[in-house]
């Protein structure tokens, strides 16, 4: 099959279309259809009628926003009319709600004439919290958004224009940074003057560019004084006239700094790539064929070439969704009553910063495992990188508080939190506990330092003042790839094979001399065996917490911590525990790597143990001991160790949560198992804390929900260790290993 059959197989596939309306309340009673329409709903409709503002607060206003287009000018495809643009406005839809959870509606539109589109749109104010109009023609889309903008108090944005302009703009940015001009020296060359390419030139003015340094070409050639004078120009293109004779493209491109192509392909030759001034930008944004190739672009000269298109094939796409998506966010959600050039550039400006930040794994797996830094060939972030969200939406916001824009102060920390926290629920249990890591800081000592992720990690944790990291390793093989990495910090190292580690074989060998380990194997260990290293740096107080595992097996990485610093005082057994985050619910599982057949009081201590991590999260714990069996209702011996450990907490005046077994599965997550069938269980509500009967049903439990059920896993953390100690999987991303360090810190905390 074709792409195209592929496409209309996808789009017709039950049920046809891209989007859906789903509710966001409870539905399940009487009373819940009484509360959502009559007679409930008069109340909330009374209150509007007084205030207006309170739709912003009764209903879904603040997050809708209606696409609107009457499809006359359908990138790729032309004028095909409002009905069978309805696709690409779904499609617009699904970018929407998949990068800023953003809700829409689609309206397509059957109006050509420019007053009766205003004047439908403009009737619609009550129904959205912004207006994005897609894909009309030039100059009737300039009209439309003017007008629109004078009547109507809510946000609208013509994508199709502002998108771009503020894409390559961040793209400009850092492009004139790498090959050192400034923005006020810039010759630009426009090949285009459409919406895309004034609106762009407009934005490039705004960031610094004299307007008298952008020539604009069409198909007749260069706009010139003299094409104005004849009334060749309208009044959006006009500006752009430049007292220059009359020529063409190859004469406006010799001597440019920046290239700018938003026309059609194939119509800049390498030899007018060669008559641009040193280090040419050249961004060939045409689609999908771009005004001259990637390779032919690069190769036409020996000097640095930056190029962008608009293609995913190459270095810097030009991407629209790095941008509306994120601006609409944050103008929503002050109620902005415009989205203004201040708020333009703060995104434009915030895209160019987050392209010099570290590339997170999972972004960079994405898309082929091809190599994400800053410099030429990474100018923006990729459209798939999340932090995209919590990182230019804020900037956008705090722009329309600034120019007065907004209608709705926010405090930019906690609404940067909640941006975060749309991601999943995960992060916002993660932002819980690297919040209180960052109210102060411990040494967390990384084993294995010399590995990129590790040192990664270390310069966010270090960069967020989440932990004061120190690397195992040689110094000058850290400090090389952390240079290689781009990484502008100055790490703690530790170096076991430089410099005096005596004291500490000293201390390895005292600890194990009765295990069998000689003065002279503890020596070897200490300089060749990281993990043995950080063990004894963290029991001799030179650091707070430990990390390792990475590179190493599970019961490899562990071993060496547990013959060092042992379990806590008041624990025998250390265990494995994984948190999983559902959308609306918190699980904790234990014991997923450790203990591999506990008996009754290896369980209750777990369950123990399990308990306070969730309460490191702001998780009040609710424990179930799981087995096949429903209290009593099948006597074995498996049955019976999970009940004698219930047995055993509710004996501990200690314990000071809801806690029973042995139950299911399911009557320990379903509330109405537990409080119909099983009312005279003690917990009061479905269990988040699930201690697993052994480690076989606990590591296949866990790995069900996870990738059968949608859970995120954060872990896993070790829980009953005399210091934290917290051992990776092999293969963690970087953001695992922050995580793990953030949890490692509060736990030093306590």
């Amino acid at each position: 099959m074709t792409l195209e059959d592929d496409a209309r197989e996808y789009h017709r596939e039950s049920p046809p279309g891209k989007l859906e309306i789903s509710t966001t309340k409870p539905t399940n009673t009487q009373r819940d259809l009484s509360l959502a329409y009559s007679p409930g709903v008069a109340a909330p409709c009374r209150d509007i009628a007084d205030d207006e503002t309170l739709a912003y607060e009764y209903t879904a206003k603040e997050n809708l926003v209606g696409v609107v287009s009457n499809g006359s000018a359908v990138l790729g495809l032309g004028d095909i009319g409002a009905q069978a643009s309805k696709p690409v406005m779904e499609g617009k839809g699904v970018l929407f709600k998949r990068f800023a959870d953003i809700d829409v509606f689609d309206v397509e539109l059957d109006l050509e004439e420019t007053e009766a589109f205003v004047q439908a749109v403009a009737a619609m104010e009550p129904t959205f919290g912004g207006i994005n109009l897609e894909d009309i023609k030039a100059p009737q889309c300039f009209q439309i958004e003017e007008r629109l903008r004078e009547e109507m108090s809510i946000p609208v944005f013509h994508d199709d224009q502002h998108g771009t302009a503020i894409i390559s703009g961040a793209a400009l940015l850092n492009a004139v940074d790498i090959v050192g001009k400034d923005l006020s020296e810039l010759e630009v060359t426009f090949a285009g003057a459409g919406a895309a390419a004034t609106a762009t030139a407009r934005f490039y003015v705004s960031l610094g560019i004299p307007h008298e340094n952008i020539t604009m070409c069409d198909i007749d050639g260069i706009l010139s004084e003299s094409r104005a004078e004849a009334g060749d120009l309208d009044e959006y293109t006009e500006p752009f006239a430049r007292g220059v004779s009359d020529g063409t493209l190859e004469d406006a491109m010799a001597g440019a700094d920046v290239f700018v192509g938003l026309s059609v392909g194939g119509i800049v030759s390498q030899e007018m790539v060669r008559s641009m001034a040193n280090d040419p930008i050249i961004f060939a944004m045409a689609n999908p064929d771009p005004e001259i190739s990637y390779e032919e672009a690069k190769n036409a000269r020996d000097d640095m070439v930056i190029m962008a298109t608009g293609r995913s094939d190459y270095p810097n796409q030009v991407n629209n969704v790095l941008g509306f998506p994120f601006i609409f966010r944050g103008a929503l959600d002050v109620r902005a009553t415009e989205i203004n050039e201040e708020m333009k550039r703060a995104a434009a400006e915030a895209l160019a910063n987050l392209a010099r930040e570290d590339v997170p794994d999972a972004v960079v797996k994405a898309y082929g495992d091809e190599p994400l830094q800053f410099g030429p060939n990474y100018l923006i972030p990729k459209p798939l990188d999340q932090r995209v969200l919590y990182e230019v939406t804020p900037a956008v916001a705090k722009a329309a508080m600034e120019s007065g824009a907004a209608r709705r102060e926010r405090d930019l920390d906690v609404y940067r939190e909640e941006l975060e926290a749309r991601l999943g629920k995960s992060r916002e249990m993660m932002r819980v506990v690297l919040n209180k890591a960052m109210s102060n800081p411990k040494r967390v000592v990384l084993a294995e330092g010399e590995d990129e992720k590790t040192i990664r990690a270390a310069s966010q944790l270090l960069e967020e003042g989440i932990a004061e990291p120190i690397l195992v390793g040689r110094t000058t093989r850290i400090l090389r790839k952390a240079e290689e990495l781009g990484l502008d910090f100055d790490p703690i190292i530790a170096n076991p094979h430089d410099g005096e580690w005596n004291h500490y074989a000293d201390y390895l060998y005292e600890q194990r001399q009765r295990k069998g380990l000689t003065r002279t194997e503890a020596s070897e260990l200490i300089r060749q065996d990281p993990n043995y290293f950080a063990s004894v740096m963290v029991e001799m107080d030179d650091a707070d917490a430990m990390l390792t595992g990475l590179t190493h097996h599970y019961p490899s990485a562990l071993r060496p911590p547990l013959q060092i610093i042992g379990t806590a005082d008041d624990a025998d057994y250390a265990a494995g525990v994984y948190m999983l985050t559902f959308k609306n619910r918190v699980v904790f599982c234990a014991d997923a790597t450790v203990n591999l057949d506990p008996d009754e009081n290896v369980l209750a201590e777990v369950t123990k143990h399990t308990a306070e991590l969730a309460r490191r999260f702001n998780v009040e714990p609710r424990a179930a001991l799981l087995s096949y069996s429903d209290f009593g209702s099948v006597e074995n011996e498996g049955t019976r160790k999970p009940r004698e450990a219930v047995k055993l907490l509710h004996d501990d005046p200690a314990v000071d949560f809801p806690v029973d077994g042995e139950m299911q599965a399911d009557t320990a997550l379903v509330e109405e198992m537990l409080t119909d069938t099983y009312d005279f269980a003690d917990l009061d509500g479905p269990a988040n804390v699930l201690v697993f009967p052994n480690l076989e049903a606990g590591n296949i439990g866990y790995k069900l929900l996870q990738r059968l059920g949608g859970a995120e896993a954060i872990g896993p953390m070790l829980v009953g260790m005399d210091k934290p100690v917290h051992v990776l999987q092999r293969g963690d991303e970087v953001k695992d290993i922050v995580n793990m360090a953030g949890v490692a810190v509060v736990d030093a905390q306590e």
